[in-house]
Formats: structure tokens, C-alpha cells, sequence
């Protein structure tokens, strides 16, 4: 079986064809369903973030696999085949598991070295272990990323490269001033409750706000945020706070005491119309600030023409971040990738031909157990001490003829190209291939049952 992933994101494709390609959080349990169930796919987990849409697949037929997971995602998405294929990309192998170490250590981050995806690659395998469309290979795959995206903010300085997109968001907002400064005292109201959200009001609220509504079409949702900014030691306890939550059906009586607003929901439709935003501005002088983070768009783009208002929304953050610094510690982040992509690849070779190891070591038992109970029937008066001592030299024989040739053919297999030796010990010895098959499936059932532990 073979990685295989195909996606496209800020960098393969203009954001309109984000916007019609963004799937709805039901619509990833379904299209990972459907991708176990399709004949070429064994294993699948989705990354589906503001910026790009992944399905990773264990395939056993490349040409296959590409065709049904690209056709997978144009049907569980709002975009044609036709629409999508000039824009997707695949990686296979060895170029599959770099693209996400890549990803997970912010290198292909529409901020460059942005942490926030490290935890949406946390959802993305927990999503598919709870599914259990994930096995031994996106298991250690998408547990190894976020290994190699913590260390790359932990041994670098690749946070210096750029920031969280509500950071970065902030600052073209405040444009060219101190957020902190440009924020003191101000209203905020924030639609949403999700992950991303949570993280904007966290942000506006530690840079000095005055006051923050936030809106959800479950409010509970929102009362559990505001709970959790307002409670003694949380980030808006020392400054005196004054937070509420809201129902959306308010989100326009809001918008016009708002100085401050930040929308990243999972509508798929328009969450602020431009008539609604021109309302809230009419008799005031006071500017208007947006952010939307939003992919598809909560916010009209027609926000660009109202008069007073800056609205900086996917679109202009990608045009933003194409100018904007890399810092040095960016190679040695590519360093690290490259390292762990080696280390994973030879890891996973390796493993291939563990069940072939276990099989032999098996049948070679079998052999040794089958002539000591010969051995008893030829000579019975052997008492349990002769016995026992023969049974041990027997077997010590049987292990010192097997571990020089059982450990260099792990060794060879955890090289590239390495992957023919499983099959070549499978044929000198005469293996079983369903003693080797029930090996690996037995393996890949506690492999599944030690994520869900760790889950």
C-alpha cells in the first residue's frame, strides 16, 4: 500500500475556487466514508482549513487512487471536477509525508510558521479515528507531523517567521499601528465559537478591547467563550471586561455599536451582506474594521466599496502575505522536514517487513516444536531435564541461524527500494502469505486500538 494525497490550497488555487471547494463539517465524515469504501482506498483522513482542502489516502493503485479521491472531493464539495483539476496537486510516498511535515511546521502556511495548524491536524486525525477510516499509516503519519511541527517551534525560530492568520489579520487591520494600541478601549463583535474564533476574541481581548459581544447560532457555544474570557484568570479578568453573548438574529444591532468585527463561521452562505453593513454605517464617523477568516466568505466582498469601512479578508491576507519577511530559521526548518522525512520513511519500510520477520520466526517454531514432539516419540525415556536441554540447544540453534539474516533484512528494508525484501524472504522460505496477512492484520488492530487510548 502506498501514501497518496490530493488537495489544493491558497497556493494552487485562487480563492474563489477555495470558496466553492470549502466542505462543510458533515460533509468530511462522508467523504471519508466514501473513501474507504472506494476499491483503491484502505485508509483516508481529510485536512479542510480556511486555505486548503487534503484527502490522504493509503492506495494500492496510484493512477486509481488519483482519479477516485479526486472525484471524491469535487463530489463532497461545491466545485466541479472540470472546476477543480487544473488547480489540484498530488503527492505521493515519500513527497506525500514531506507536503504535511511541510504543512505542519507552517512552511506552507498562507503566514508563513503560523501554529494554528498543528492543532486542525489534530482534528483532522481525530475525525478519522473516531470514524475509523485511519490505520497504521495515517496513524503514524499524522502523529509523526505533529511530532516534527513541535519540534520545528521548539528547536527554531520559525514563530518569528510569521504569525497565527489572526495576528497577521489584526495587523492589516491596525495598518502600520501597535494592534495593542490600535485595539485599546474599542468594541469587538465576533461571530462565531469555533476554534478560530475563539482565538480572535482571545487575541482582541488580551490587546485591550473594552467590550466584546460574540454571536452564534448556538448560543451556549458563545456563554461557554465569554465564561471562559471573563472567569477569574482568564485573559480579560485583569482588565475589567465586559463580555456578552448574542444570538445571531442580533448580529446586526450589534454591528452598528461594533468598532471591531471578526467573523469566521462554517455557513456556507453570507453571514454580512454589504446592505447590512452599510446600515450599521449610516450615521457614523467612527471607521469600521473587519476580518473575515471565513472560507467560503462570511462577509460581501461589495464590504471594500462602503465608505469607512476596511474590511481584510482571505484575498488580501494571501496578496498581504506574499510580501511578507521569511526569516533565516525558515531553512532550518526545511532541514528538520527533510531529516524526519528519511527517518519516517525508513520507519515504515521497516515495519512493511515485520509481519514477513514474525511469520518466519513463527513457521521455524512450529518446525522446532513439531520435532521435539518427534523426538519424544523416539526416545520416551528421556527424562525432563534431558529434555529440556534439548529442547533449548535445539532452539538456540533454530534463533542464531535466523538473527543475522533476520536483522540485516530489516536493515536492507528500511533503505529505499528496500520494499522487495519482504517479498524475497516470503519466497526462500515458503511463507504462508495468510500467516503473514493475519500477522498485519493483527498488528493493525492494535495499532488502532493504542490511537483510540491516546485519542
Amino acid at each position: 500500500m502506498s501514501l497518496l494525497v490530493v488537495g489544493l490550497s491558497h497556493r494552487s488555487a485562487p480563492v474563489s475556487v477555495l470558496e466553492r471547494a470549502a466542505l462543510a463539517p458533515e460533509a468530511r465524515g462522508k467523504l471519508l466514508q466514501d473513501a474507504v469504501s472506494a476499491e483503491p482506498v484502505t485508509e483516508s483522513a481529510v485536512l479542510s482549513t480556511c486555505n486548503r482542502i487534503e484527502l490522504y489516502a493509503d492506495v494500492d493503485k496510484f493512477h486509481a487512487g488519483v482519479a477516485e479521491l479526486s472525484t471524491l472531493l469535487a463530489r463532497h464539495s461545491g466545485a466541479g471536477l472540470e472546476e477543480l483539476t487544473p488547480y489540484l496537486y498530488v503527492h505521493y510516498e515519500d513527497r506525500a509525508v514531506h507536503h504535511l511535515f511541510s504543512v505542519a511546521c507552517g512552511l506552507d502556511s498562507m503566514v508563513v510558521g503560523e501554529g494554528q495548524i498543528l492543532g486542525q491536524i489534530k482534528d483532522a486525525l481525530a475525525v478519522a479515528q473516531e470514524l475509523h477510516t485511519a490505520g497504521r499509516l495515517l496513524n503514524d503519519l499524522f502523529q509523526q507531523a505533529l511530532r516534527v511541527g513541535k519540534r520545528a517551534h521548539s528547536e527554531t525560530g520559525i514563530d518569528k517567521a510569521g504569525q497565527s492568520l489572526v495576528t497577521f489579520g489584526l495587523e492589516q487591520l491596525a495598518a502600520g499601528q501597535d494592534v495593542e494600541t490600535w485595539a485599546h478601549g474599542k468594541r469587538a463583535l465576533v461571530i462565531g465559537a469555533g476554534s478560530m474564533s475563539s482565538l480572535a476574541a482571545t487575541t482582541l481581548v488580551r490587546n485591550g478591547i473594552g467590550e466584546l459581544a460574540v454571536a452564534n447560532r448556538t448560543v451556549a457555544r458563545a456563554e461557554r467563550l465569554v465564561q471562559i474570557l471573563t472567569e477569574p484568570g482568564g485573559p480579560g479578568a485583569a482588565n475589567g471586561l465586559t463580555a456578552r453573548a448574542v444570538a445571531m438574529a442580533s448580529v446586526a444591532d450589534e454591528l452598528a455599536l461594533a468598532d471591531i468585527v471578526v467573523s469566521c463561521t462554517g455557513a456556507t452562505g453570507l453571514v454580512l451582506a454589504g446592505e447590512m453593513v452599510a446600515a450599521a454605517r449610516a450615521g457614523r464617523t467612527a471607521p469600521l474594521a473587519l476580518l473575515d477568516l471565513a472560507m467560503p466568505r462570511d462577509i460581501d466582498a461589495a464590504v471594500h466599496r462602503i465608505e469607512g469601512a476596511h474590511l481584510v479578508d482571505i484575498e488580501s491576507l494571501a496578496d498581504a502575505s506574499a510580501d511578507a519577511p521569511m526569516a533565516a530559521d525558515v531553512d532550518k526548518v526545511r532541514g528538520i522536514v527533510s531529516d524526519e522525512v528519511a527517518a519516517f520513511g525508513a520507519a515504515q519500510r521497516a515495519a512493511h517487513i515485520t509481519p514477513t520477520v514474525v511469520a518466519l520466526r513463527t513457521m521455524a517454531a512450529d518446525v522446532v516444536a513439531g520435532e521435539i514432539a518427534r523426538l519424544d516419540g523416539r526416545l520416551p525415556d528421556l527424562d525432563d531435564k534431558q529434555r529440556a536441554e534439548i529442547t533449548q540447544t535445539v532452539r538456540r540453534v533454530v534463533d542464531k541461524l535466523l538473527h543475522a539474516p533476520t536483522v540485516r533484512v530489516k536493515q536492507l528494508a528500511s533503505e529505499p527500494g528496500g520494499a522487495g525484501y519482504a517479498d524475497a524472504l516470503r519466497e526462500l522460505f515458503d511463507l504462508d502469505p495468510q500467516t503473514v496477512a493475519a500477522v498485519s492484520r493483527a498488528d493493525t488492530r492494535a495499532d488502532r486500538h493504542d490511537a483510540r487510548e491516546r485519542a
